[in-house]
């Protein structure tokens, strides 16, 4: 707004000279020539001014639209997570079959993420957006009609394309409209609405499923509803990539890490794989657990309880900034491995306060030590850099959540859940004592090549 204000000078002195004209005589005097001159500039820096104030509230909604849509995106993925168990109890869906959807969401978030990640780049953002927001509202309508377990497996499948894309594009459509103050905005908008809308979507799924009408199809309505109303809201702000060639080459994946930080690579896919590996873990049977070993059926608490580990994570993210790359990691995985510990201890005693208070405790952790994972492969990234890297992390990242999620998906009607929970701490352990004895700061020298 600061451009504004010479505008309103001049137009003040304009009419301060316009007072002394007397409009009733025919003949007004003759305008000086400086005034003339003066008019004449200040008429010129009007229309740049007005121009420069209304690009500014277009790209503002262009921001604004791009948060609004990516936490539609990642509730309407987190609505799902309390009707697990509606599932299992109306449909005889079992553990196995459960974990089989997140294998498929993760599989197919991966291969989008890897394939697609770069084709808002050549596209544009807003058409790679909607047709995110599309494919999402394609799974909830498949959703609302669930009495077979390939229609969930079908309905998550299409929920992962849909994220896969959704994480490409709008956060990169947040981060180009992002104002410039505060500094912290676009990182913090661009990476933590992703939880948010989780959150937000399984808490909402747990009311809407508990206390709402038409348990199995509400939330899934309402989430297209808000898909559809994000998809409008795109549709009407400016465009902030310019498309370009090159959108067939675009979908071959690159997975590249630096030489200079592929030391580190080691611990950070240990970081990754034990906390996706949980967040799988907390889709796939945390919904058995709460109704069988935590004695509630309650639709609410399994949503909370799912939020309890997504939400903290946006908090630990930036106590993690506060410590080197490798203390961080450290701090991070053996507050991790105590959240664990009490969870676990949770299972066996049947507490549900300390399993919530345990979930929130890894959730936190989690934060730190993915963000300083993250920040550690970054350091003395270029921009062409950044891509190949960011693949790298989603490699890890969605295959830590895929894989273990299919073993113990295939073991469930061998082992019980407390076994497998207990399976799932040792794979903390282990991430943890790596982590403390190999975790290694970025080399101060960042000129090195890939």
């Amino acid at each position: 707004m600061t451009d504004i204000v010479p505008v309103r000078t001049w137009l003040t002195d304009i009419s301060a000279v316009r007072s002394h004209v007397d409009v009733r005589d025919p003949k007004p005097p003759e305008t000086p020539g400086w005034f003339r001159t003066t008019e004449r500039h200040s008429m010129q820096g009007v229309a740049p001014a007005l121009n420069q104030v209304r690009r500014g509230r277009t790209v503002r909604l262009a921001f604004i639209s791009a948060v609004v849509s990516l936490v539609a995106a990642f509730a309407a993925v987190g609505s799902t997570i309390p009707l697990f168990n509606i599932y299992r109890a109306e449909e005889g869906f079992t553990n196995a079959g459960i974990s089989m959807t997140v294998v498929a969401y993760s599989a197919a978030t991966l291969t989008t993420l890897l394939m697609m990640g770069r084709l808002s780049n050549h596209l544009g953002r807003r058409p790679t957006s909607i047709a995110s927001l599309g494919l999402l509202v394609l799974g909830c309508l498949l959703l609302l009609n669930v009495h077979d377990i390939g229609i969930l497996i079908a309905g998550r499948l299409l929920m992962g394309l849909g994220a896969g894309l959704a994480s490409s594009s709008l956060t990169s459509y947040i981060v180009d409209a992002a104002p410039a103050k505060p500094v912290w905005l676009a990182s913090v908008a661009s990476s933590q609405t992703v939880m948010l809308g989780l959150a937000v979507g399984a808490i909402a799924s747990g009311a809407l499923v508990q206390f709402g009408p038409w348990p199995r199809e509400l939330i899934y309505l309402v989430a297209v509803g808000f898909l559809l109303l994000s998809a409008v809201l795109v549709a009407v702000s400016p465009e902030t990539a310019t498309p370009s060639p090159g959108a067939w080459l675009s979908l071959r994946p690159r997975v590249r890490v630096p030489a200079r930080v592929r030391h580190l690579l080691p611990v950070a896919a240990a970081v990754f794989l034990a906390t996706w590996a949980t967040g799988a873990f907390y889709q796939a049977f945390v919904p058995a657990l709460v109704e069988d070993q935590l004695h509630t059926r309650s639709p609410l608490v399994l949503g909370l309880v799912f939020a309890a580990y997504m939400g903290p994570s946006a908090l630990g993210a930036p106590l993690g900034g506060r410590f080197t790359s490798a203390a961080a990691q450290r701090l991070g995985m053996i507050i991790f491995l105590a959240g664990w510990i009490g969870i676990i201890t949770a299972i066996a005693t049947g507490t549900l306060a300390l399993f919530i208070a345990a979930t929130i405790v890894a959730g936190a952790s989690q934060g730190i030590a993915i963000s300083a994972a993250t920040r550690g492969l970054l350091h003395g990234s270029t921009p062409a850099d950044r891509a190949p890297i960011f693949s790298a992390v989603y490699l890890l990242c969605y295959s830590g959540a895929a894989v273990p999620a299919l073993v113990s998906g295939q073991l469930s009607s061998t082992f019980s859940l407390p076994q497998i929970a207990l399976g799932y701490g040792v794979l903390a352990l282990v991430a943890t004592v790596f982590t403390v004895i190999a975790a290694r700061n970025p080399h101060p020298d960042t000129s090195g090549n890939s």
